[in-house]
């Protein structure tokens, strides 16, 4: 534990300490099941598991073939959580996510309205290339990502807890992509980009994914010690410092901030992602093997929190700034 652990949890007491100790034990043994299947992609698996582990959603970015759809499929194997996919299709339409009412005639021949739940009535829903639908059917999951219920004719469905979206997207330069909302986007607790493996992973994808047999996930934890986890990640202490660095990263990013990058953001982050970095740095430290998360955890998970949430002005991106450049030079002030 370092110097910052240490003044941080010293006044924490004996019980958190403990689980927090065991819930340790038990990530290590998600992280090596999930290792056993995605190959050479540490930063991807870690930054989806803080989402999961934050009670949050995450959005994976990268061109196709990039074992987006593996990963969740493994995390669901992983965590005991009961996972459902959509192929999102410029013709999908709402009620082929949410269910719609269809009209029953019993036996006496009386006709009522039955409600025929979707399939996002699922603890862990893989959209899958999210950004091939149309707006519209996007905007259909806003309320069920934050309020974790849907309504349908004015009746209210609660979705299974824990409930996390893990949605693929494909770079808007592929052809037939639309791009997402921006309050969609905003609920998004992590944008986690998916780049090629390096040439040794890339080997090992090769040879242990092309022969007789492959090697598949098996069970680490069970959904209810999830639930414990994330009840956890909440009970962990923030040091001050901490959350000043929070404090000062978002708001710097915000075009009204008088920062010297201001001028090159057209719109910025809002409370929504002090709130995400305030849970992640926390599910970040505790994936990582610590009781209290430290300012390296907000540098850390400040891209991914903030990329999605920030857009530039005309003039950045006539010059070919990237939102990651900005967010690059915020995190030094801070760093």
């Amino acid at each position: 534990m370092n110097a910052i652990d240490r003044s941080v949890t010293k006044n924490q007491d004996k019980p958190v300490i403990e689980r927090a100790e065991k819930a340790i034990d038990d990530l290590k043994k998600v992280r090596k099941s999930v290792g056993t299947v995605i190959f050479g992609q540490d930063k991807v698996v870690e930054n989806t598991l803080v989402a999961v582990l934050a009670g949050g959603h995450a959005l994976l970015v990268g061109l196709p073939g990039l074992a987006k759809t593996k990963l969740v499929e493994t995390l669901g194997v992983v965590l005991n959580l009961d996972e459902r996919r959509i192929q999102f299709t410029p013709d999908l339409m709402p009620s082929d996510i949410l269910g719609s009412e269809v009209l029953h005639k019993d036996k006496s021949g009386k006709s009522t309205f039955q409600f025929m739940k979707g399939p996002i009535f699922t603890q862990m829903l893989m959209a899958d290339e999210i950004n091939r639908a149309s707006p519209r059917t996007q905007a259909a999951l806003l309320q069920s990502m934050q309020e974790y219920h849907v309504t349908i004719a004015g009746k209210r469905y609660d979705l299974p807890l824990p409930f996390h979206v893990l949605a693929t997207q494909n770079p808007l330069e592929q052809e037939g992509t639309y791009p997402l909302p921006e309050a969609q986007l905003d609920r998004f607790l992590l944008q986690v980009d998916i780049d090629y493996p390096d040439p040794e992973s890339e080997r090992r994808i090769m040879l242990e994914t092309t022969g007789l047999e492959e090697q598949v996930a098996v069970q680490a934890i069970t959904t209810k010690r999830l639930q414990e986890l994330q009840q956890l990640v909440r009970r962990m202490p923030v040091g001050e410092s901490v959350v000043d660095a929070i404090l000062e990263l978002v708001r710097s990013a915000r075009p009204d901030s008088g920062s010297e990058n201001a001028d090159m953001i057209s719109w910025g982050p809002g409370p929504r992602a002090s709130q995400a970095l305030m849970l992640t740095v926390r599910a970040r430290a505790l994936l990582d093997g610590r009781l209290a998360p430290s300012v390296d955890d907000v540098v850390a998970l400040a891209e991914p929190v903030l990329q999605h949430r920030m857009q530039l002005s005309f003039v950045a991106r006539a010059e070919q700034i990237h939102v990651r450049d900005v967010i690059g030079k915020l995190k030094d002030k801070i760093g």
